[in-house]
């Protein structure tokens, strides 16, 4: 029996952040994604949102024995949905592949919750490791919600798999931001939310 896998599209994506064996690129059909509020941690969270006719970028690796416990309960404000019938891949084998994305009865429109800048270093960390400068671009370009203002934590990382970014990799944050005239506020101007 083959062994799952997980698609990754955000912060899974980064090596760093997990040791999950045998990562490699992959492309999820028939998805966007999209930041989105939630109640859970009072941060907004990166997603996965169906959208037919769309295509993400992101990362596929092996989850041994299929011991979902781990990866679960870091992924505790998303639900883990089926995926092998969309997931292009260069295995040689056809796995059971799944997805998180949070449940649309989960998400809220409290327009106080905050993206946080140490989260989407990771995410951009790890796509410029797997795709580039121009997987970096099309990730920013294929996920909604940039209008949600940008807390920016970097002093002081709120996210809890925080990683330190090459300069080279903290100015293509920083330029894609202003490219899409993301809203940046300074921590001191914001109530945080908890550590999660």
């Amino acid at each position: 029996m083959n062994d799952p896998y997980f698609f990754g599209y955000g912060s899974l994506v980064n090596t760093k952040s997990h040791d999950y064996p045998n990562p490699q690129p992959a492309t999820l059909r028939g998805w966007r994604r999209a930041w989105v509020a939630t109640p859970r941690y009072g941060v907004v969270l990166l997603t996965g949102v169906p959208a037919p006719g769309h295509r993400i970028d992101g990362l596929i690796a092996h989850v041994p024995g299929a011991d979902w416990a781990a990866l679960d309960a870091r992924e505790g404000g998303y639900a883990r949905l089926p995926a092998s019938e969309h997931v292009d891949h260069a295995l040689p084998h056809q796995p059971e592949i799944a997805v998180y994305a949070v449940a649309p009865e989960d998400m809220t429109d409290n327009n106080s919750h905050r993206i946080l800048l140490s989260y989407l270093d990771v995410v951009v960390q790890g796509f410029h490791e797997v795709y580039g400068d121009s997987g970096v671009r099309h990730f920013f370009d294929t996920t909604d919600n940039w209008h949600t203002p940008i807390l920016n934590d970097r002093a002081d990382p709120i996210y809890p798999r925080h990683q330190k970014l090459t300069r080279a990799q903290t100015a293509l944050v920083d330029d894609n931001l202003d490219r899409l005239s993301a809203q940046i506020q300074e921590r001191h101007e914001a109530t945080l939310p908890p550590k999660f």
